[in-house]
């Protein structure tokens, strides 16, 4: 069987050859220009490597729904070029980057910058809707607000060119792309883990931040070791572009004291003070599982993986956090076991299997809904059917094909509340 190899992301350097590399990651639905007005200052001690999201940029449209995937591409493309430790800093899903670099891969993070980053960015809900919208009405809408939640109203009402900028950028985006990128962001939680972040790390928030603002900003601050907070006023979601001076000096100050390339790889010192090294805390000590295995009284046949936890995962990706959250909080000691068994054997086990594709399931269901009458849970599968990637025509045509087998007069009743539904979901937020 050949190997898929990993594909490469679109990236420069600048800066010297031979000094140390600093990565800087980019946000979603911006490339690697929002970090020019940095690159300048930090070019003069560091070599500095800005790379683009897949899609992002003109950057080859190669989807990563996931943020470990995008941290495994950035290394499999530095590891083609030879770079082996560096420092990081990254800006919103560019932050979340570096986050899973320093947790899964401590070994080649020197030292690390936070901007405008988030253990968790919002609900996973609220960005798989946002894949909706893409997938419905395109990037426009969401480039036209994108400024309004970037900048300051002041600054965007001053800057008229960098506005149009950002509109642009996130315009020319790759739709699937960043739709993957917003999976990518409604299943990234690191909460559980900050403490065993153990390298010197800088989180940098903007004072108007609204999307990820100071109070993200403290919760990293409070769960990483070795981590301090620094508030730039007059800025928002994209500090480095509001406020470029503010934000290069930050970066300049934390990599000059936080790090020591010359102790670590024999290369040309960057003046510094002299600092303790922090050491990366050993791993929690693991207590022993006990083996569950096949013996003469228990053939392997009937050893089975609970199926709940995975029954769990896929419920809240199809159905929404929100709404399982509601189902969930609703059972009591009557209703407990019901939940118990929807959640282990629909989505556990069947919902989980190989076979079909989430879109294959999604048409499935919807048909046997209408073929049974059940209005209430075609509402809430038509909501799944546009998160697992049906559009609205391919739902339309769904209730089609219902209508001549099911009957007339029940697809009548399926139209009425599917398009509810979508009009609901996919009309834009302004």
């Amino acid at each position: 069987m050949s190997e898929t190899k990993t594909p490469a992301l679109q990236y420069r350097f600048d800066g010297p050859d031979d000094a140390p590399v600093l990565i800087l990651g980019p946000s979603m639905g911006t490339t690697w220009h929002m970090w020019d007005r940095q690159v300048p200052e930090l070019a003069k001690q560091w070599r500095v490597f800005r790379f683009d999201l897949p899609g992002h940029g003109g950057a080859p449209a190669h989807p990563a729904g996931s943020v470990a995937e995008l941290a495994a591409r950035l290394l499999a493309t530095l590891d083609e070029l030879g770079v082996q430790r560096f420092g990081y800093a990254g800006c919103s899903l560019g932050g979340a980057i570096g986050a899973e670099l320093a947790l899964r891969h401590p070994q080649r993070v020197a030292s690390l910058a936070l901007i405008a980053a988030s253990p968790r960015f919002g609900t996973a809900d609220e960005f798989r809707q946002r894949g909706v919208i893409v997938r419905s009405n395109g990037l426009d809408p969401i480039a036209r607000t994108s400024p309004e939640h970037w900048f300051t109203s002041g600054f965007a009402a001053a800057q008229p060119a960098i506005t149009d900028w950002a509109v642009q950028m996130v315009r020319t985006t790759d739709p699937g792309c960043y739709i993957a990128a917003c999976e990518a962001l409604a299943s990234f939680d690191v909460r559980a883990e900050l403490s065993a972040i153990g390298v010197p790390t800088l989180v940098l928030v903007g004072s108007d931040d609204q999307v990820t603002g100071p109070a993200q900003a403290r919760t990293l601050v409070a769960g990483i070791p070795d981590a301090r907070l620094a508030v730039v006023p007059a800025a928002s979601h994209l500090a480095p572009v509001e406020q470029p001076a503010a934000v290069t000096d930050l970066l300049v100050r934390h990599f000059s004291t936080a790090w020591q390339p010359a102790y670590e790889t024999g290369q040309h010192a960057i003046p510094a003070a002299p600092v303790k090294p922090v050491l990366a805390p050993p791993p929690p000590p693991v207590a022993p599982v006990a083996e569950i295995g096949p013996t003469e009284s228990q053939p392997e046949a009937a050893v089975r993986p609970d199926r709940h936890d995975l029954g769990l995962k896929v419920r809240r990706e199809v159905l929404g956090d929100a709404h399982v959250d509601r189902a969930l909080a609703s059972a009591d000691a009557f209703s407990g076991d019901f939940q118990e068994f929807i959640t282990r054997y629909a989505w556990g086990e069947v919902w989980s299997r190989p076979g079909l594709d989430r879109r294959m399931r999604s048409c499935v269901t919807l048909t046997a809904l209408v073929a049974g009458g059940h209005l209430d849970e075609l509402a809430f599968h038509t909501r799944a059917a546009l998160r697992n990637g049906l559009t609205a025509d391919e739902i339309k045509e769904v209730l089609l094909q219902a209508a001549v087998y099911c009957g007339v007069p029940a697809a009548n009743s399926a139209f009425k509340v599917a398009q509810a539904v979508i009009r609901e979901e996919t009309t834009p937020q302004e």
